[in-house]
């Protein structure tokens, strides 16, 4: 009777898409103030297989003050879905895509090569066959995770890419510390972007949930002045999403040159939870979805290394518990 009772809740969960850290390869970082785990790269058993997100970085629980501020957002998990993932992850612009022949390979950092199957533009909807998955090392702490990404003659690309997630000593901070050495012959000029799947107390996307910038703001788009409003220098809703309903703006406008406008924070009105977002790099782009579970502001930033170069670049993220902010 126990064993048939542990078969029909395992189906359960199965058919529900129901996953924990205990099904995959997982660390878990605290600085005593943030609880928090990761995922971690496997080609094999990693719960984020997928071709269009970095592999690493990939955040499904994180607790502060009795507050959450990630989690699965979508219904139905698979680990190849471009878009089954948790956390303030990022993504690489393909390089090499349009030069490629069908059949040839191209690159996204942090994944590695993938096929470029027929003529179509690229997708990142889109499942690609992964050729060259490069090499992955990981190096857990008890604060901090390192990730170190490396590949050669991918493509014509070669690469070591290392980020690491960190906690802050005595503040309620992650950092995500970047660099990317380019150790191959072709110049690599690409953009990444944090997606910042956000579900702040599991809150649904309502009027509850406010976006706010240091800047005035413009934008158009999907559900633009109907079901979201922009201006002020914040994103409100006017209404609860219901299921099945996106929003999107493929490009607030309003931010100037340097980093000082990549500054994000979105707040649960109720809870009075939020979070602060800041890069030490200017803004490229600024795009903004959300459906019934998420909010997601998704600020690019713009990559050129020349061969034998290193760039770096960090965000911060503080994990507000009330209601205010400096």
């Amino acid at each position: 009777m126990k064993r048939k009772l542990i078969i029909i809740c395992l189906l359960f969960s199965l058919c529900c898409g129901v996953t924990s850290s205990a099904d995959f390869p997982a660390a878990k970082i605290s600085n005593g103030l943030i609880n928090a785990e990761l995922y971690l790269p496997d080609a094999n058993n990693g719960y984020y297989r997928g071709t269009r997100f970095d592999w690493s970085g990939v955040i499904p629980v994180l607790k502060y003050k009795g507050h959450s501020y990630f989690g699965q957002w979508f219904p139905e998990y698979d680990p190849k879905l471009h878009d089954a993932i948790t956390g303030p992850v990022e993504e690489f612009t393909a390089l090499g895509y349009d030069e490629a022949a069908p059949g040839a390979e191209f690159l996204k950092i942090g994944v590695g090569t993938l096929v470029k199957p027929d003529d179509k533009k690229y997708s990142f909807a889109k499942t690609y066959e992964i050729k060259n998955p490069g090499k992955w090392t990981v190096n857990k702490g008890k604060d901090q995770v390192e990730f170190i990404h490396e590949i050669s003659d991918a493509a014509g690309y070669s690469y070591q890419y290392r980020k690491i997630v960190r906690l802050t000593k005595g503040k309620p901070e992650l950092v995500l510390e970047h660099s990317l050495t380019n150790t191959g012959q072709k110049s690599i000029e690409t953009s990444v972007y944090d997606h910042n799947f956000f579900m702040i107390d599991n809150e649904p996307t309502n009027q509850n949930i406010k976006t706010s910038f240091p800047f005035d703001i413009k934008a158009e788009g999907k559900g633009f002045g109907t079901i979201v409003n922009a201006g002020n220098k914040s994103i409100t809703y006017t209404r609860v999403l219901e299921k099945g309903e996106n929003v999107f703006t493929s490009g607030i406008q309003g931010f100037g040159t340097t980093s000082a406008d990549y500054n994000i924070y979105i707040q649960n009105l109720k809870t009075g939870a939020g979070v602060k977002i800041t890069s030490d790099q200017p803004l490229e782009k600024l795009v903004f979805w959300a459906c019934h579970t998420t909010s997601c502001p998704e600020p690019y930033i713009k990559l050129s290394v020349k061969p034998g170069e290193k760039v770096s670049w960090k965000i911060n993220y503080e994990f507000i518990a009330e209601n205010n902010i400096k």
